[in-house]
Parts: C-alpha cells; sequence; structure tokens
C-alpha cells in the first residue's frame, strides 16, 4: 500500500505540478511587472494599517498570521532540512527562486479572495478559491471548486492539519522530556479544541500573539548560529549558488545530488512550507477587514516573503553553515545537530519549543481553512460537527504510524494546487485589471 502511494505521490509531486506552480508564478511576475520587488515595502506598510471601519471579520495584520500560523510550521524547520539532505545546498537557492515567483501566486490568490468573498448564513466572511472559482468562472465550473473545497477537507482532517503535526509535537515531546504521546496528545486536543470552537476571531488572536513571538525567537536563534560563524558564511553562499546547477560531490554521510534533485526537493519543499499556489492562505486573507482586492494581495505575498525567503533560508543556512548537512543525520535531528553547535545540550530543548509552537499554529491555521472547505459543501449547519471530528483527529495523531499520512497529505496538497492554479490563470485579467486599477489611482 505505502509503494502504491509513493508512486502517485512521485506522480502527481513530478515536473508537470512542479512546472505548473512555478510557471503560474513565472506568468504573474511577468504580467505583473515584478510587483514583489517594486511593490513589497508598500506592502509590509499595509499590514498595520487600520481597517476597522472596513468589511470583514479580523485586521489584515491577523489574517496575515492566521494564514501565517497554518505555513510557518514543520515544513521550515523539518522540510528544509530534508530537501538539503536529498537534493544538496543548491536546494535552497531553487526555493529561493519558487518562493520569488510564489510571491506573486499569494498576491494574486489574496486579491482574489477579498474580491469574490462573501458572507455565510452566520453573517461570518466566506472567501478563498471555491468562491473566486464559482462566482469568478461562473456555475459551470462548480465541480471545480467541490473538488477544491473536498481536497481541502481532507488535508486539514488527515494530513498537515491534523497527524503530521500532532506526531512532530508528540515525537518532539517524548524525545525531550519523555512525555508518552497520549497525555501531549490529550492536552492538545483540549487546547485546540478551547481555541477553535470559539471561530476565527479567537484563532487570529492567539495566532497574532503567538505567531510574531515564535518567529522573532527563532529567527534570533539562526542568527546567533551564523554570526558566530560569518567567517563561514561567504563559502556557504557560493556552494548554495555553485550546487544549484551541478552535481554535489559526496562528503561524510552525504551521498551527493544531481541538478535534478535539487530543482524539485528545492521546489517542492519549498512550495509545501509556504503554500504559494495551493489556495490554502486566500481563505484567511478572505476575512481580513479591508476594502480594497490590492491591498490584501500585497499584504498575502509578504507571507511567502517570511516564511521562505526569511525563516526557510535562516534554517538551509544554519544547517549549512555549521557544517552537519553531510554527516549522516536527516530531518529534525539535522536542524537539532546545527543548533546543538552553538547552544550545546539547551539546542534539541530550544528546537523542541520552536517545533511544538510552529506546529499547534499550523493545526489552528488549518482548521479554519478546512472548515471553510466544509462550510462550502455542507453549510454553517454542520460546523459544529466538522469542529468535533477535527479535535477527534488531533487526538487520534498521538496513536497513530504516521509513514503513509505524510505521503497522503502531499498527494491531497497536490490535489488542492490543480483546481486553484487553473483559476489562477484564468481569472489572471481579473487580477491585471484590478491591479493597474488601484495603481493608476494610488499612483
Amino acid at each position: 500500500m505505502l509503494k502504491l502511494l509513493n508512486q502517485i505521490d512521485s506522480l502527481v509531486w513530478g515536473p508537470p505540478l512542479l512546472i505548473l506552480l512555478v510557471g503560474t508564478g513565472l506568468y504573474l511576475t511577468l504580467r505583473l511587472r515584478l510587483l514583489q520587488i517594486s511593490r513589497l515595502s508598500r506592502a509590509f506598510r499595509l499590514i498595520f494599517v487600520s481597517g476597522e471601519d472596513h468589511h470583514g471579520d479580523v485586521s489584515s495584520f491577523a489574517a496575515l498570521c492566521t494564514a501565517l500560523a497554518a505555513t510557518v510550521g514543520t515544513g521550515n524547520i523539518i522540510g528544509v532540512a530534508t530537501a538539503i539532505k536529498v537534493g544538496g545546498p543548491g536546494a535552497l537557492f531553487w526555493m529561493w527562486l519558487a518562493a520569488f515567483f510564489g510571491m506573486a501566486t499569494k498576491y494574486a490568490e489574496g486579491l482574489l479572495a477579498i474580491k469574490y468573498r462573501s458572507k455565510d448564513a452566520h453573517g461570518a466572511v466566506a472567501g478563498g478559491p471555491m468562491h473566486y472559482i464559482l462566482l469568478g468562472m461562473g456555475e459551470k465550473w462548480r465541480p471545480l471548486a467541490i473538488f477544491f473545497a473536498v481536497a481541502g477537507v481532507l488535508v486539514a482532517l488527515l494530513g498537515i492539519g491534523t497527524f503530521t503535526q500532532v506526531n512532530s509535537i508528540t515525537e518532539a515531546m517524548h524525545n525531550t522530556i519523555q512525555l508518552p504521546s497520549a497525555v501531549t496528545a490529550s492536552i492538545l486536543a483540549i487546547l485546540v479544541a478551547l481555541v477553535i470552537f470559539s471561530g476565527i476571531q479567537s484563532i487570529a488572536r492567539v495566532s497574532t500573539k503567538v505567531v510574531p513571538f515564535m518567529a522573532a525567537i527563532y529567527i534570533l536563534g539562526t542568527i546567533t548560529i551564523l554570526l558566530l560563524n560569518f567567517d563561514r558564511l561567504g563559502a556557504t553562499l557560493q556552494l548554495v549558488f555553485t550546487s544549484a546547477f551541478s552535481q554535489t560531490a559526496a562528503v561524510g554521510g552525504f551521498a551527493g545530488a544531481s541538478m535534478r534533485m535539487a530543482i524539485q526537493n528545492g521546489v517542492a519543499r519549498g512550495v509545501f512550507s509556504n503554500e504559494s499556489g495551493l489556495g490554502s492562505a486566500p481563505i484567511a486573507a478572505a476575512a481580513a477587514k479591508t476594502k480594497e482586492p490590492v491591498e490584501q494581495g500585497l499584504i498575502s505575498m509578504t507571507g511567502t516573503f517570511i516564511d521562505t525567503l526569511i525563516i526557510c533560508s535562516l534554517t538551509g543556512l544554519t544547517i549549512l553553515v555549521t557544517g552537519v548537512w553531510n554527516s549522516d543525520l536527516n530531518g529534525v535531528r539535522l536542524t537539532q545537530a546545527a543548533f546543538s553547535t552553538v547552544f550545546s545540550s539547551f539546542g534539541p530543548v530550544l528546537l523542541t519549543i520552536f517545533l511544538v509552537l510552529f506546529a499547534f499554529t499550523t493545526i489552528l491555521g488549518w482548521n479554519y481553512y478546512g472548515e471553510r472547505c466544509f462550510e462550502f459543501l455542507f453549510g454553517v449547519k454542520y460546523i459544529r460537527l466538522y469542529r468535533i471530528i477535527f479535535v477527534a483527529m488531533v487526538l487520534l495523531g498521538g496513536f497513530i504510524e504516521l509513514e503513509a499520512v505524510w505521503v497522503i497529505a502531499d498527494i491531497v496538497n497536490a490535489l488542492m494546487a490543480l483546481p486553484n492554479l487553473i483559476a489562477l490563470l484564468v481569472l489572471s485579467p481579473v487580477i491585471i485589471a484590478e491591479t493597474k486599477k488601484y495603481f493608476d489611482k494610488k499612483g
């Protein structure tokens, strides 16, 4: 069964999807005239502009933090380490490239989320790919919207939203303080229930407090390591660029990586981390208190910048500059080893704290994504049922083997991306027109 799932995973995350993901970003980058460079400073300024008088459920800052809560997770620690281990140092370059084009994709998603949002039966804002597919492309595209929503629910309940994150937390707690997995999962389920049953405002409230804190501390930790290894930083950056376009020689326990492996792993892990093109972030963006689709698009694209170009980059450079990348270690242990070179025995403990916070907020973010998708399919009447099932999945995550679940999560992620990317390309004239109209007015 696992062999079959791995074959399906390799197929769906093969060159066609990766080309479509990066290609969509490249196309939007060119049509929007490198907006991710020219308008980045404006984007960061807009994050903190008050939108209390505007239509929406939460502030733009809170919407961004909710989206970051889902994206800044174990992928930033484990995913980057895996990408470098399999694809070599050059994978980091391709991760940067995918993120750069992904910023244009994320901008488009945020813009469409605001333009085509509506209100549900409870008066809460509803938006995301299933809504801009239906409202922007027409009723005949409803099957595509349903396809996206089903995939979103499955990812939330069976993949990234629950099992994989819970497993990361339980394993980290067991390795650090020998806390039984069942106890950790039970505590986690209670904490998640307390937050999610209060709705998007509660999720956003937790996210706005936890996400900036955890990101700042993690960034500080990685920068400390880089500063203490500053003399190696230049050579490390050179290694990243040269390895991106060549075969990486085997060193120590590192088996060597081809250019193809570097590209595939860098792009795939980058997308997995920042979710540009997957269609998840616009579900949170739709709840923002703003009347300007372009402004929310600009704010949304900062999420990819923060997630990949800052946090993932710091993780990757930390692993490379300390030299642990060519050891026999992999995954979280690789990143732990990098932290241990500076923080000694406290390094793994520190990383465990980061993992727990990252994974917990990812659970909260993906609960909201899954809830919006579930509501689109079945209406607001059964939202409480969804939340109960979600909490049960969190609890169950502490008792199951996850080898197959990670693969299933990858597959369903790909299924989310396909309808969203189709929608972005079909609606690209709307994206370009809205952008031109806004900047013609604002300058």
